[in-house]
């Protein structure tokens, strides 16, 4: 499908009618932080960044659009890892961002529910949950800075999925701008709907192909008042997946997060991020840090936690752990956690797999793709991370930066290491992406390693939805032969 475009211009006077000229953002003022991805891999022009202040403009905004003929990029707070809030090159597009959508519309500690608007910031959420006394689960290493709508348009992932289940697990209902312009308000919240298709799930994972999400519906859990926290290294990774059977055993579904990092990981972590500690001697293969909650007040968490972990060490299956004494302690683990991503940026030029793999598997996959990543390119560093409960395993192959210095550079390279993961995700009964999306990177790796019937069907949906080809093209479908 393709978008006919019109003089960009006149689209750009009607839109600061319409939104007043300081929420229009011209080629000729500084678009960089809107038409550049967080990576800095993807970098597009555009006719206009826009940022509308209600659902009602972003609305109006399509429709503008769709008279005009000009595509629209829906972005939030450009922090994805595909670059599927980045516009192509042609400078014909609208970049709309949702920053101004910013409110919590209601709040209920009863229903255990909030509506927000799609821009939130996902720590906003947190924060107003917790100041009702509830629980957002969602948690991940931008939430600073990204915002729900795109945490939504992803199906974001994050360290709580063990106990709470992705983003499309959390969403209750939705309100979307469709390519028309017309308003799909899905938002009562209800726990239990059966009437007719469940509409909102179109969107979910959708990345702004299909419509622009403007508000949310979103579950609230209890509060979790008491936790433990360790950090243990581990001789192999099949221990993390002993341990987790037998934390399960020992304490339910309060365990609430497993999350694997490999040494190498952890070193890259440890050069590049300065205010990191790291509180063991990196000599074990893997760590793993452990999490376990509950609402309960008074509830003893280390108890178990310490007989689990005695006897796995007396066992060989954990060399070494830290349990956190404070709350600082635990923050500090965390950070650990939290700085993969920008510790791995600063190491070189990335090429990161966000692959999830039956949990038999991951070991197996784990030990798989290291071999033969190595094999293809011995001069890359293969480093992991992940989230061990739920089969979703993060490859990175950092390549030299002085020899890889940009993605035209690493193009060949990456393509052959490309290959080799989603080759054994394949064959080990998995997708090659969790969490992160497709966006622009994974277009063609999708189109390889899925079921042609599901891509046909795919298809077939974005056809009928968006007949124009008008939002965000050239994402997530991969490109027809």
């Amino acid at each position: 499908m393709s978008v006919a475009v019109s003089d960009n211009a006149a689209l750009v006077e009607e839109l600061a009618a319409l939104l007043g000229r300081p929420y229009v953002t011209t080629p000729d003022e500084d678009q960089e932080p809107y038409v550049v991805d967080w990576r800095g891999r993807y970098h597009g022009r555009a006719a206009a960044v826009v940022k509308p202040a209600s659902t009602a403009e972003v609305a109006e905004v399509v429709r503008l659009c769709a008279r005009h003929g000009v595509a629209l990029v829906p972005q939030g707070g450009n922090t994805g890892m595909c670059g599927a809030a980045t516009p192509d090159a042609s400078g014909h597009s609208v970049v709309l961002r949702l920053d101004r959508l910013n409110r919590i519309r209601a709040i209920s500690p009863l229903a255990n529910s909030v509506t927000v608007e799609a821009g939130c910031i996902l720590q906003t959420i947190q924060e107003a949950a917790a100041g009702v006394d509830r629980l957002f689960p969602l948690s991940l290493g931008a939430e600073g800075s990204c915002q729900i709508g795109g945490n939504i348009a992803t199906n974001a992932g994050g360290t709580a999925v063990l106990r709470y289940g992705t983003t499309r697990e959390l969403v209750l209902g939705l309100e979307v701008v469709l390519p028309d312009g017309t308003v799909l308000n899905r938002l009562q919240g209800l726990r239990k709907n059966s009437s007719g298709y469940d509409l909102k799930q179109l969107f979910i994972g959708a990345e702004g192909t299909l419509g622009i999400i403007t508000a949310a519906s979103l579950k609230l859990f209890p509060r979790p008042r008491v936790s433990a926290l360790a950090m243990v290294a581990l001789p192999e990774i099949e221990a993390a997946l002993t341990l987790m059977g037998r934390l399960r055993d020992a304490v339910g579904d309060r365990l609430a997060s497993l999350e694997a990092m490999s040494r190498g990981q952890i070193e890259v972590i440890a050069e590049h991020v300065p205010d990191v500690a790291i509180p063991f001697a990196l000599e074990a293969p893997w760590y793993l840090l452990i999490e376990l909650t509950d609402t309960l007040a008074g509830t003893d968490l280390r108890t178990p936690l310490e007989e689990v972990l005695g006897a796995a060490f007396e066992e060989g299956l954990v060399t070494d752990a830290v349990i956190a004494e404070s709350g600082a302690q635990a923050h500090a683990l965390w950070k650990i956690r939290h700085s993969v991503s920008e510790g791995s940026k600063r190491a070189g030029y990335v090429v990161s797999h966000d692959s999830v793999v039956p949990l038999e598997n991951q070991a197996l996959f784990a030990r798989n793709v290291e071999r033969r990543i190595l094999e293809a390119m011995p001069a890359a560093r293969v480093v992991m991370h992940g989230h061990i409960g739920d089969g979703n395993i993060h490859v990175l192959a950092i390549l030299d930066p002085a020899r890889f210095p940009d993605g035209a550079a690493a193009a060949p390279v990456a393509a052959r290491i490309n290959a080799v993961v989603d080759d054994e995700t394949a064959a080990l009964g998995g997708v090659i992406s969790a969490e992160h999306g497709i966006g622009l990177s994974n277009r063609a790796r999708l189109g390889r390693v899925t079921d042609p019937a599901e891509i046909a069907l795919m298809r077939r949906i974005k056809a009928l939805l968006d007949p124009a080809g008008m939002m965000n093209p050239g994402k997530v479908l991969p490109p027809e032969a």
